[in-house]
């Protein structure tokens, strides 16, 4: 018996995902829990895994098509009887033709009557198999025009597939085959030929939306300071070997700078709350998020309660999470429940930005390269390494005091981080 391999559910609010790719195919041999496919949510990629061995029947969707939680997938037949039972499937094929040989000279005439079959499908029926086919497969047909009751479908429960409209569109006359639709809306592009088309991700299309949300829904504005690193610098330095050992991680400066803004929002509540309606939703929890740049996009996972984590324990959960992100690995509760966000552009050079909000959020942190600069210090010009930073916050809950206030007291801290320690 086929056993039904569905869509797991994929977290809270995420009701469906898109096909990324498959990594069996039909006639393949599996074992439980081997992966079959990845499914591509608006924040991670999952891999859906065989739940018993056997062999795969059929891939009930294309890649590409989006699923429903609960929707199937494929079907696997469990277990060896399953590999045997689908040999035994094609040779009945084989079997009708002994008695061709003997019957092959008077059915000559037959395989012509076979092949008008394909058109006589009734319209009604033809268009009902392509509207349960996948998405995939209904673009195909609008771009080429190609009329439903001239596709055979060979498809389970008798979904057309693309291959069966590619047959179809080869089986028409080049003088009244239809004018494929243009891929684009404004038509055929000039210089196509040295360009190349890719469908966004779901993922890219996430990132997209919510930071055009961002911008249409909150009055962003940003705020800027410097800080000098000198202290903390020297602070590493001197104790990096130390805390490698004991803690198993490396002291970079992201913690320095997580647990400054937990001081920072400590102080001002509205930094770190939301507007959710009419009211303004104070939060007294520290859920940091901490932008992490993968090859599929931007992600932001959450530290939890970083205010009750030490150095040790914010370093080895950033580096963890780091390490999923790049492997996408990141469950839906990683990336949700975020109160304030820190996105360090310096990795990448960036010298100065503005970060733009992460929604419902009500302010972000951005930290930037650090450049050695020539700066007045007790009178003297001396070179120092200094960082710019940028707190982009929304002035419809936070006030433009609050966010220079903040971003004040994250410089003293940074500056001075015996105050982290000592929680003055």
């Amino acid at each position: 018996m086929a056993v039904e391999i569905k869509v797991p559910a994929l977290g809270e609010s995420v009701t469906e995902a898109t096909v990324a790719k498959w990594l069996v195919k039909a006639g393949d041999a599996v074992t439980i829990d081997q992966p079959l496919c990845e499914l591509e949510t608006d924040k991670v990629t999952v891999e859906v895994n065989a739940t018993v061995a056997g062999t795969m029947v059929d891939l009930a969707v294309e890649e590409g098509a989006t699923v429903q939680v609960g929707g199937v997938l494929c079907h696997i037949e469990a277990g060896a009887a399953g590999a045997a039972a689908a040999k035994p499937a094609a040779a009945p094929p084989a079997a009708p033709p002994r008695p061709a040989p003997a019957a092959a000279p008077p059915p000559a005439p037959s395989p012509a009557p076979v092949a008008p079959s394909a058109p006589v499908v009734a319209p009604a029926a033809a268009n009902a198999n392509i509207a349960a086919s996948g998405p995939a497969t209904r673009k195909l047909v609008e771009e080429t025009g190609v009329t439903p009751s001239a596709i055979q479908p060979t498809g389970k429960d008798g979904r057309a597939t693309k291959a069966d409209v590619m047959a179809a569109l080869s089986s028409i006359p080049a003088s009244t085959a239809p004018a494929a639709k243009p891929a684009a809306p404004g038509g055929p592009r000039a210089r196509a030929d040295r360009e190349e088309r890719v469908r966004m991700t779901r993922l890219r299309r996430t990132i997209a939306n919510r930071l055009k949300e961002a911008q249409n829904t909150a009055a962003m504005l940003t705020t800027f300071n410097e800080v000098d690193m000198t202290n903390v610098m020297a602070l590493r330095e001197r104790l990096k070997d130390d805390f490698e050992k004991k803690h198993g991680a490396r002291l970079g400066f992201m913690s320095f700078f997580v647990k400054a803004c937990i001081a920072g929002l400590k102080e001002l509540p509205a930094v770190n709350g939301e507007i959710e309606g009419d009211d303004i939703v104070y939060k007294n929890y520290y859920d940091i998020g901490v932008a992490v740049g993968t090859p599929q996009g931007l992600v932001v996972p959450v530290v939890r309660d970083a205010d009750q984590k030490s150095f040790g324990d914010i370093e080895k959960t950033i580096g963890e999470l780091g390490r999923k992100a790049r492997d996408g690995k990141l469950s839906i509760a990683e990336l949700t429940g975020g109160t304030f966000t820190v996105s360090n552009g310096g990795v990448y050079g960036s010298l100065m930005s503005t970060p733009i909000l992460n929604p419902p959020q009500s302010a972000i942190l951005g930290m930037h390269k650090i450049q050695p600069r020539p700066m007045v210090v007790g009178g003297e010009v001396k070179v120092r390494p200094m960082m710019y930073l940028a707190v982009s916050y929304d002035h419809r809950i936070v006030d433009g005091r609050e966010a220079v206030l903040f971003l004040v007291r994250v410089k003293e801290c940074i500056e001075d981080p015996e105050r982290l320690l000592l929680g003055v």
